[in-house]
């Protein structure tokens, strides 16, 4: 509603000062017959007047609600169509990562820079050995990196190129020819096979079948229980989660799949899928020769060079086994006791 305030000559002397400032309509006073009646708004009239604009901010800083919608066909008065959300406002972050997963992965991660400093006589990489008891299982992305770290490795080269040399000193692998071609060929085919069944049995297969491709070091007991360990360890393996022994699909199916790379780059008379099947059951049993060498290798670098590459651990096992076998002995020396009484 507008309301109507006469400035003129004869009404405003009066108006009284209440009546201007609230914006309220002035009483009807006979008016000229011929003056003209301006038609103002009472904000736009008070603010006019001298002396009202202290006033004024107040009354235009109070908040006004917000008009309401009317509702729409088929929606009930109480329903309110929900604000859209901006564009720029912030997405929800994904669930982040437990205390426990953290320490996990950051106590693997401690242990494989342990894992990547050993080496045998210091030159030939020992990387996928586990000298630990309480080794914790491997991500993913660190068994594939650990398996990069040894698949390319200087050594692995070098290794590489004394299998050429070997290889073309046995004339075997005539389909590559002979002179520097021929012995680049066996070499850069030595170096696949092993790049192909590290990666593949090492890295990939693992992450897939959640299996830690490392060796666990026994490093106690009998030599008869280390050597048959070290030899069942080529087709078992640790589980990730449980830690339970389990078939070793990863090492056994890595080398069977490198073998079947390998017919793309050999010769055509040493490729063939019952070739294929032949050499990554051999390269299996193979296994079992590294696996006995990096049980006993450290009892004999401690016995012939005085160096011990587990820093103490194997120590800690023995001592620990000493104090189990006499809390077997003491347990069984007090049962005849208790039985007597």
């Amino acid at each position: 509603m507008v309301t109507t305030l006469c400035l003129c000559s004869f009404c405003a002397p009066h108006a009284s000062a209440q009546d201007v400032l609230i914006g309220q309509p002035l009483k009807p006073q006979p008016a000229l017959p011929d003056a003209p009646i301006p038609q103002i708004a009472p904000q736009i009239a008070a603010a006019d007047i001298p002396g009202n604009e202290a006033q004024q901010p107040a009354q235009t800083q109070t908040p006004q609600p917000a008009p309401t919608q009317p509702p729409q066909p088929g929606q009930t008065p109480t329903q309110q169509p929900a604000p859209s959300q901006s564009s720029s406002s912030p997405q929800t972050p994904t669930a982040p990562e437990t205390d426990a997963q953290r320490s996990q992965r950051e106590k693997a991660d401690e242990q494989l820079k342990e894992q990547e400093k050993q080496r045998v006589l210091g030159v030939v990489p020992n990387f996928n050995i586990s000298y630990r008891s309480d080794a914790v299982s491997l991500t993913a992305k660190q068994k594939v990196s650990l398996a990069l770290h040894s698949a390319t490795d200087p050594v692995t080269f070098g290794v590489a190129i004394l299998v050429a040399g070997y290889h073309e000193a046995l004339d075997d692998d005539t389909g590559f020819g002979w002179g520097a071609e021929g012995f680049g060929k066996r070499a850069g085919a030595a170096y696949l096979d092993a790049f192909d069944g590290t990666m593949i049995g090492n890295g990939i297969l693992p992450a897939i079948f959640r299996q830690d491709p490392r060796y666990f070091r026994l490093g106690h007991g009998t030599t008869r229980h280390r050597l048959l360990y070290a030899m069942a360890t080529t087709v078992i393996c640790k589980q990730d989660k449980s830690r339970r022994w389990v078939p070793n699909y990863s090492n056994v199916g890595g080398n069977i799949i490198a073998g079947a790379i390998s017919n793309w780059y050999y010769p055509s008379q040493n490729s063939g899928w019952g070739q294929t099947i032949t050499d990554g059951l051999t390269v299996t049993a193979e296994g079992t020769i590294g696996g006995v060498f990096d049980e006993f290798w450290p009892d004999i670098s401690r016995k012939l060079f005085h160096k011990d590459p587990t820093h103490g651990l194997d120590a800690q096992a023995r001592a620990a086994d000493a104090a189990a076998k006499q809390a077997r002995q003491a347990s069984q020396q007090k049962q005849p006791v208790d039985s007597q009484k």
